[in-house]
């Protein structure tokens, strides 16, 4: 009898597999863009980091993700937890390249240490009429990050995987918009509030890579 040897898949390969196949975002119809060749378009990176300590194939407890607090004085999303990112450039070569641009010039991340391993399909936002590619990336070499322009954002850090998923730290925050109830998925680690799309994108990624942790959906919180 021939011995097989089994398939271990880490969480690194398991964002390249979910890269390949997409996701499902399940927009709100108040979220679709009335427009969308009117859109401006822009990327965020979604940049996975091994814990301190991680010494075998990482898994999704294994993992931190970056994000930032925008500033508040910015005229869209003011205050809320994001991505690094911003729209693409005339330079850029597309989502991956803005994506990995932004976070260098908002968190001072090196580059070198960042490897991308694909795109997700663009996700509206139409309060402030984009169209925004999340790019997937993993950390190999994590570098020293903070906040380096304080007009647009306040504060970098990172935020374990493990935490996000708690169901003690999942919620949903809903809020109005153009005369209407939206409600949106919603993570609180601490005094981190994480909703809008951020939240979405978050929480669409942890079902279809099926991180995710049944929690109580009825719960709810204020969006800040």
């Amino acid at each position: 009898m021939t011995a097989t040897t089994p398939n271990v898949r880490g969480a690194r390969d398991e964002l390249v597999d979910l890269c390949r196949r997409g996701v499902d975002w399940r927009v709100d119809p108040a979220r679709v863009l009335s427009d969308p060749s009117d859109a401006r378009p822009a990327a965020v990176l979604v940049l996975f980091g091994e814990l301190e300590g991680t010494r075998s194939l990482a898994t999704a407890h294994d993992l931190d993700v970056l994000l930032q607090r925008r500033a508040g004085g910015l005229g869209s999303h003011a205050g809320q937890i994001a991505f690094p990112g911003g729209r693409l450039e005339p330079s850029d070569r597309g989502p991956r390249e803005a994506a990995l641009r932004e976070a260098v010039e908002e968190t001072g991340l090196d580059p070198a240490g960042v490897d991308i391993l694909g795109t997700l399909p663009p996700l509206p936002v139409p309060v402030s009429n984009h169209l925004v590619t999340p790019v997937p990336a993993w950390w190999t070499r994590p570098s020293q990050v903070a906040a380096v322009d304080h007009a647009e954002t306040v504060d970098v850090f990172r935020v374990s995987v493990t935490d996000l998923v708690d169901p003690k730290n999942r919620a949903s925050v809903e809020h109005t918009r153009w005369g209407r109830t939206i409600r949106t998925p919603a993570f609180v680690v601490g005094d981190v509030l994480v909703w809008g799309f951020t939240g979405i994108v978050l929480a669409r990624m942890f079902d279809a890579l099926g991180w995710a942790v049944p929690y109580d959906e009825r719960r709810t919180v204020p969006a800040r």
